[in-house]
């Protein structure tokens, strides 16, 4: 870690008690630069987290309001400015008493990993540097968390949203949408997940380990949240149209940059709750493909006009595998993003070692003793399986099934087994 002293007579670097704190990952990092203010708080309970790009417009006045908010609420707090920009931003913000990260242009959720390391407070609250969130109203969330909640959403739409701060593509149709997609994915209430002003215990980030680099950093928090059962609360917040003269980053990078966005969130949701999106679909395949499959094992069904025949009973055993590949793939998903430890403990019990190797002995041996008449049928003189015994050549499928079940079975609970060693590892 490196500290600038340097800037102006404003701010300070940081006493030697903070470098006791050798661990973190930015002591190797020249990058990055701590500045603080010459007032600095000590202990503070809540730490305001914010990253800014080129905010020379905003920040002053945006750091005056998280002053005023910590005033109302009551609340010994930091303000840790998080600035990649190329403009007097960082000045201003010390200028006014705020801690300021200076690090590289890395993305908005890389901006957080960096801060975590510097964080002091016992509760996190996060949001943007453009004045378009009321940090001057900060008292609810710190209800909130005093009342024991662990993660607090920001709700827009439960709060206010001035004319003209948001598109109406984003109103009415993109931060819905995927808001909806979210909680059916999740099973969650939230009713704005695109929210910027939240909060969060340190505690609770910590655990939560940020991976996304950018924006996508704010669906992961709340899939997390989700994850890891932490207690949740929503609180209605304002929304303000941008100070004049000021650009929103998405209107800076052009006019595809909230679509893609909204795309890196929905990708973001699918490989957050893999399982979910596997399972359902995987077990209807399996139940679909069982149906088919195994009451043709005799030979052929008629069904009123309808004739099940070998044809059926082929496509039977390709919904089954899809189906089981599915199944087994979402709880091997379940495991990585078992963030309690309970879903991988049910999982092992249900596919211990020992019983699920059995089962799939089991399954290969059945498969065995239905296929080997269907080969041996095979290499008849004509090498042609239609001119045999029906009988033969549909237990000979359902013998297919079973070993490639089986297989599945085998290859899953060895996979199992090896993603909960590196599980418990972590």
């Amino acid at each position: 870690m490196k500290q600038v002293s340097d800037v102006n007579d404003e701010w300070e670097p940081l006493s030697g008690s903070f470098l006791l704190e050798r661990d973190h990952p930015h002591d190797s990092d020249p990058d990055v630069h701590l500045m603080v203010p010459r007032f600095d708080v000590a202990d503070p309970e809540l730490s305001i987290v914010i990253p800014a790009l080129d905010e020379i417009l905003t920040i002053g006045p945006f750091v005056e309001w998280c002053c005023q908010g910590l005033r109302h609420a009551n609340v010994r707090g930091e303000i840790l400015i998080v600035d990649s920009s190329t403009d007097g931003t960082a000045e201003i913000a010390v200028s006014k008493g705020a801690r300021v990260l200076k690090t590289p242009k890395r993305g908005l959720g890389r901006a957080y990993i960096d801060a975590f390391p510097f964080i002091r407070g016992k509760y996190v609250l996060m949001g943007d540097a453009d004045c378009t969130y009321d940090f001057r109203n900060i008292e609810p969330f710190m209800e909130k968390f005093r009342s024991g909640h662990e993660y607090v959403m920001g709700s827009r739409f439960r709060g206010s949203i001035e004319p003209g701060s948001m598109p109406v593509h984003h109103r009415y149709f993109g931060t819905p949408l995927t808001t909806w997609i979210l909680n059916l994915l999740c099973g969650s209430q939230f009713s704005d997940i695109h929210c910027g002003m939240r909060g969060i215990t340190r505690t609770a980030l910590a655990n939560m380990n940020i991976q996304s680099q950018a924006w996508e950093y704010a669906s992961e928090m709340v899939l997390k949240s989700v994850r890891m059962n932490l207690r949740t609360a929503e609180v209605p917040v304002r929304f303000l149209k941008d100070p004049e003269g000021r650009f929103s980053h998405h209107k800076r990078t052009g006019w595809f940059s909230p679509w893609a966005v909204g795309c890196t969130s929905l990708m973001t949701m699918l490989i957050y709750r893999a399982d979910s999106f596997l399972f359902g679909p995987g077990l209807f395949l399996l139940c679909a493909g069982l149906l088919l499959t195994l009451p043709l094992s005799l030979g052929p069904v008629t069904l009123g006009p309808i004739k099940l025949a070998l044809n059926g009973m082929l496509m039977g055993l390709t919904m089954t595998v899809l189906g089981l590949y599915g199944v087994f793939m979402a709880m091997l998903a379940r495991v990585f993003l078992d963030y309690t430890g309970a879903a991988t403990e049910e999982l092992l019990g249900i596919f211990s070692y020992t019983r699920s190797v059995t089962r799939s002995v089991g399954a290969g041996i059945a498969g065995l003793a239905l296929v080997i008449p269907f080969v041996l049928q095979y290499f008849r003189p004509d090498y042609n399986l239609l001119n045999g015994m029906q009988s033969v050549t549909y237990l000979g499928v359902t013998g297919l099934l079973f070993l490639v079940a089986g297989f599945m079975n085998f290859t899953f609970t060895l996979a199992l087994h090896a993603a909960a060693l590196i599980v418990r590892r972590k």
